[in-house]
């Protein structure tokens, strides 16, 4: 390894030379198939549940519900803790295991933790597939869980690393895409199975989730490990190769000086976590967190909870169900497609301000056309306004799988330095899944009592977050991640404060660099007043 040759790092602002290669295509999409992972899981669940045969076996209770008209409304049919504990079970075991797969991360590396996650995966599907009583269904839930926690960790991380900066967006959104692809897919396959006589289609259901376990698991043992998780535990020249081979060029040595200097700074962290409350990284934490409660707080289960009921009045009958679930999901994957092509084009602040409108719009029609038309013992809506609610929930599923969805995930990803990255990708997949978890165990009650108010209740929330994505989100579209600080939270109204100002000549320059590139650094109230 060359001894003293990392003294001279470039200066920010730095455009580095890197192809579009086949190697970075092949590896996002292999390591991407986490979200396949996580999509189908969330999907599948929401299918069983609604299955008289799983209920039976699982959830009498529930099943007698069901079964006898006018036992309880429309709101309050499926509120029930056990069943809500199958659900949510899941994310509290992923928000455990972000703690140790924040480690593996650092110290074995993205790709060992994606195999890590596989496992988990294949030996939860196994035990899900063949539970034979309340227990080993939720252990496997459980296992599940722990798989998801290890890959929302690596993935997204692996993603953002390895793609090149002006298509690092795009790239990063593969891993929502595979999330909304699970889902429709899993859906697709609840309704199959739920048609199978002899009441094991659940079981059919919930293994055929070995199928993207199995894909996660055969990636990871292809792809290559990111440049910057070699560089960071010490390996140079297999960094170098690596940084060679995904960007297609041998003009690869200003790059791979950055990423050295980077990996040399975050050495001299020793602990990353306490690390992540010192000041100069409060930003990024709060913008991290933030993200991650908000894009819960969208509301997006309670749309897709209701699009059975209303697909159903539009006299489908019986196969409600199937139109609800294809059509959302498959306004879900093509959303998600315009977001991959424009995310790194109009840039993730347009992205999320303009969404925040359209949900916003879309809910509040939502919650006043249920509110005077839906009643607990009745849905009788007059077609025409059945209609207009189904438009208003693809309106709503559109705005969503373009902008909180993906970004919630790719914003994180990309502004932690590298001292910080793992520690910081564990704490928004912490928070991610224990405000998923709230959500999940809480809905089906909040359902019952809040009835319509519901949809008023998330819209007040997407009010928020979007007030907040104005004032004080800056804008991260085509800046390299190693030039985050200077580039963007130097330049910011209020996070600058935060910084170090050791450069207060050259954050003015790069201020004007950033204006000159476009970069929206938010709303500066002060500057207006």
């Amino acid at each position: 390894m060359p001894g003293g040759g990392f003294s001279s790092v470039p200066p920010a602002g730095v455009e580095f030379e890197a192809k579009i290669t086949p190697i970075v295509i092949i590896s996002c999409i292999m390591a991407a198939t986490g979200g396949l992972m996580f999509g189908y899981d969330v999907g599948v669940s929401g299918g069983v549940t609604s299955m008289p045969d799983f209920l039976k076996k699982f959830f009498p209770v529930v099943y007698r519900r069901t079964i006898i008209p006018g036992t309880d409304g429309n709101y309050c049919k499926y509120d029930n803790q056990g069943l809500q504990m199958f659900t949510s079970s899941l994310y509290l075991a992923g928000l455990t295991a972000t703690f140790f797969a924040s480690y593996t991360t650092r110290t074995l590396g993205r790709r060992i933790t994606m195999l890590i996650a596989g496992f988990f995966f294949i030996v939860g599907v196994v035990l899900n597939a063949a539970a034979q009583d309340l227990a080993m269904l939720i252990i496997g839930r459980i296992l599940l869980g722990c798989g998801v926690g290890f890959a929302n960790q690596a993935v997204p991380l692996f993603l953002s690393e390895i793609a090149p900066t002006r298509i690092r967006g795009g790239l990063n959104i593969l891993f929502q895409l595979n999330v909304t692809i699970g889902i429709l897919f899993a859906n697709l396959v609840n309704y199959g199975t739920a048609k199978i006589e002899g009441g094991w289609g659940w079981r059919l259901s919930l293994g055929l989730a070995g199928i993207p376990a199995l894909l996660l698991t055969v990636g990871a043992f292809l792809v290559l490990d990111s440049p910057n998780s070699l560089i960071e535990r010490g390996h140079l020249e297999e960094g170098k190769a690596a940084l060679r081979r995904i960007r297609g060029t041998d003009n690869i040595e200003p790059e791979f000086l950055e990423l050295v200097e980077a990996s040399r700074v975050a050495k001299q962290v020793k602990h990353p976590f306490r690390n992540l409350l010192q000041r100069r990284n409060r930003p990024q934490l709060v913008i991290a967190v933030a993200l991650q409660i908000f894009q819960q707080c969208t509301g997006i289960n309670a749309i897709m909870f209701y699009a059975p009921v209303l697909f159903d009045t539009l006299g489908f009958g019986n196969d409600a169900a199937l139109y609800s679930a294809v059509i959302t999901g498959a306004v879900n994957v093509l959303s998600t497609i315009v977001s991959i092509y424009s995310v790194d084009k109009v840039g993730r602040r347009v992205l999320l301000l303009e969404a925040g409108v359209q949900m916003f719009f879309s809910q509040v029609v939502i919650a006043i056309i249920l509110g005077i038309k839906v009643q607990d013992h009745s849905n009788d809506l007059h077609k025409g306004f059945a209609i207009l609610v189904v438009a208003m929930v693809c309106t709503f599923v559109s705005a969503f799988a373009w902008s909180w969805g993906p970004l919630g995930w790719l914003i994180p990803s990309e502004t932690f330095p590298l001292e910080t990255r793992s520690a910081g990708q564990s704490v928004t997949v912490c928070v991610n899944l224990l405000f998923t978890f709230v959500i999940a165990q809480a809905f089906l009650s909040m359902l019952c009592h809040f009835k319509f108010g519901i949809f008023l209740f998330f819209s007040s929330w997407v009010l928020i977050m979007s007030i907040f994505t104005l004032f004080l989100l800056p804008e991260t579209k085509n800046v390299p991640i190693e030039e985050m600080t200077e580039r963007v939270w130097k330049q910011h109204w209020l996070w600058k404060r935060f910084m170090d100002d050791d450069h207060e000549g050259a954050a003015v320059t790069n201020g004007d660099i950033a204006k000159k590139k476009g970069h929206a650094n938010g709303f500066d109230p002060t500057s207006q007043l």
